[in-house]
């Protein structure tokens, strides 16, 4: 069955740009957004993933944790940041005096992209590349102007180039407050604030992972403090 705007879509599969532009709905808030990526074809990632993983929290969250993309148990569970990498999240967004239950986490492209093991059975994370981080960027765009937060965080190299540039660098510039860039790159946006770190599972990876935790930590009692200073 043919839904409108169908005729204006391209399949990313084929030839020209990826863009998830014409997938976005015209009208509606998060649950809206939601249904819609569920249907994206912005870019080739759809064909290999089980589903889109769109972001989870609350509208009114005053701070949103952007990542790179859903890993294979997001992928499965359709859910953001609900494996391993996502615990450690919990863990240190407590740690930092930020409530879990009051944020929105999503990631800066909606589809797992993976390699497959010589086995054929582990699927093994794969970075998105340019296209398809600038084909999903609409989606980011979309959540972060819905819900309008105080502070965005953006959880490693990934999230930061596409929520603050290509040139942003996490290892020079983390844990720094700067204004949030508006949706054109072009200005800022008002007493918003955006943030970089490194991505939890980075902790993971890490040989010295109590020093990785405790400064992901740190971070993000940077972003803590922003709220709190609005506070009083």
């Amino acid at each position: 069955m043919s839904r409108p705007g169908d005729a204006h879509r391209h399949d990313a599969s084929g030839p020209g740009a990826y863009d998830a532009t014409p997938y976005l709905p015209e009208r509606g808030g998060l649950p809206a957004h939601r249904q819609a990526a569920a249907e994206c074809r912005g870019c080739p990632l759809f064909e290999k993933a089980t589903r889109a993983v769109f972001g989870k929290g609350t509208s009114t969250a005053r701070i949103v944790l952007v990542g790179e993309q859903p890993g294979d148990q997001e992928d499965r569970r359709g859910e953001p940041f609900v494996g391993p990498a996502g615990q450690l999240l919990d863990k240190a967004l407590a740690e930092a005096g930020i409530d879990r239950d009051s944020t929105y986490v999503t990631n800066a492209v909606k589809h797992f992209k993976f390699t497959l093991a010589e086995s054929g059975k582990r699927r093994i994370h794969k970075p998105p590349d340019l296209r398809e981080l600038t084909a999903c960027r609409p989606w980011l765009r979309a959540e972060l102007r819905l819900i309008r937060p105080e502070v965005v965080v953006a959880l490693g190299a990934t999230a930061a180039k596409a929520l603050l540039g290509r040139s942003f660098r996490v290892t020079k510039d983390r844990g720094t407050l700067i204004p949030l860039p508006d949706e054109d790159g072009g200005g800022e946006v008002a007493e918003r604030w955006a943030m970089a770190t490194i991505h939890p599972s980075a902790v993971l990876r890490s040989d010295d992972r109590e020093a990785a935790y405790a400064g992901l930590v740190a971070d993000l009692e940077v972003a803590a403090r922003a709220l709190r200073r609005d506070d009083s």
